[in-house]
């Protein structure tokens, strides 16, 4: 029961976060923002998470899980409803700050209390429930907001979300005696900080991969909505090529099981980031929808099983009682990309085009596939 209340809930609070970065991009292009300024904006979601994330991983050891979950989708509620009370440019950034404050704490805390329902054998199930539930909130994230853009509006985009979020949290809350408590190992001290922990080479080597994984995700998120609008497709359009690569991660997230029974993880983290490179280096020489939706599912293909198979070997990594602290490391270094790469290629975007971007971010995937090889390769 615990775990289906989780998963949907995270479903529904993801779909929100991948929804409201669509819906601010496309907003902000709208009020006349340049793409620079868009880059800016998406990286200013990662400037609390790159500060925090260890301190909230800490924070939820010591405390469990329900008041960081409780929180986090409180103030996302209270992140949204800023642009649909205060319609302008400024406005846009206060929201993306008080979401990324929020999402750090729903982030990891949903995150451990996943990987720690059930013992070892159960860890991998309910991951990939949960992955499962982020593949499809990825599609109906984007084609919701999309379709209300469309129909009423960006500001009633915003407040739909918020009314979700809203929801979401009064669930929440009423479940809470439902939610375990930090069990006695979680209040192992961290006080020798995280420089012991990436000493230890595998787990440096997955947090790399999953900061790669995560952003080539987040910037397909950012990149989308600007090269749609580029070439002219409504936000319908746009929520739907989207929604391909959602649903091809759905699909990957399936058959991952299968595929972990014939190839360790490494090898097929390393193989999905070769595909999602691909992708990307396809992407800005076509513009036909069609062709869009087929390449856009190539990169869910490429990149749908690597949130969770990264999730799962950071978490299998973690000494005991520092699983909360390890994932607020993985999340730190998530969000350092986030914040320096949208912003980077924003400006590059504006300056030379899209193109270049796109290419350098496939050049970003072969990277982190290269260092999956090294992980199952055992390379010191």
């Amino acid at each position: 029961m615990l775990i289906w209340l989780v998963v949907i809930l995270c479903f529904l609070t993801f779909g929100s976060f991948i929804g409201v970065r669509v819906l601010m991009s496309l907003y902000a292009l709208e009020l006349g923002a340049s793409q620079a300024a868009v880059g800016v904006l998406i990286a200013s979601f990662a400037i609390f998470p790159l500060m925090m994330s260890v301190y909230a991983g800490r924070v939820i050891d010591r405390m469990g899980a329900f008041w960081p979950v409780f929180g986090g989708m409180a103030g996302f509620c209270a992140g949204v409803m800023i642009p649909f009370c205060f319609p302008v440019i400024p406005a846009l950034y206060v929201s993306s700050l008080v979401s990324g404050l929020s999402l750090v704490f729903f982030g990891v805390a949903s995150q451990q209390l996943i990987s720690s329902i059930g013992d070892a054998s159960a860890r991998n199930r309910n991951v990939s429930y949960y992955s499962i539930g982020l593949a499809a909130s990825g599609f109906v994230g984007p084609l919701g907001v999309g379709y209300v853009i469309d129909h009423h509006g960006h500001r009633m985009a915003y407040l739909a979300l918020g009314a979700v979020l809203l929801l979401v949290s009064a669930v929440w809350f009423a479940c809470r005696r439902h939610i375990p408590p930090a069990r006695p190992k979680d209040h192992a001290t961290s006080a020798s900080g995280i420089v012991d922990l990436l000493r230890n080479r595998d787990l440096r080597l997955t947090i790399m991969v999953a900061g790669i994984v995560v952003a080539g995700m987040d910037l397909y998120t950012f990149y989308m909505p600007i090269y749609g609008h580029s070439i002219k497709l409504s936000a319908t359009m746009i929520g739907a090529v989207m929604g391909a690569q959602a649903l091809a991660a759905l699909l990957m997230r399936i058959i991952m099981p299968a595929l972990l029974r014939h190839w360790s993880e490494e090898n097929v983290m390393a193989g999905a980031l070769l595909v999602a490179g691909l992708a990307y280096f396809l992407f800005p020489f076509f513009q036909g929808v069609t062709v869009l939706f087929m390449i856009s599912f190539l990169l869910g293909l490429g990149l749908g099983c690597g949130q969770p198979l990264s999730l799962l070997m950071v978490y299998s990594r973690a000494p005991a009682g520092r699983s909360g602290e390890v994932l607020g490391v993985r999340f730190t270094v998530v969000n350092l990309m986030h914040l320096v790469i949208p912003a980077t290629f924003g400006t590059l975007s504006a300056l030379v085009g899209l193109m270049p971007v796109f290419v350098a971010t496939a050049a970003l995937m072969a990277l982190g596939s290269h260092l999956s090889r090294r992980a199952a390769a055992g390379v010191k």
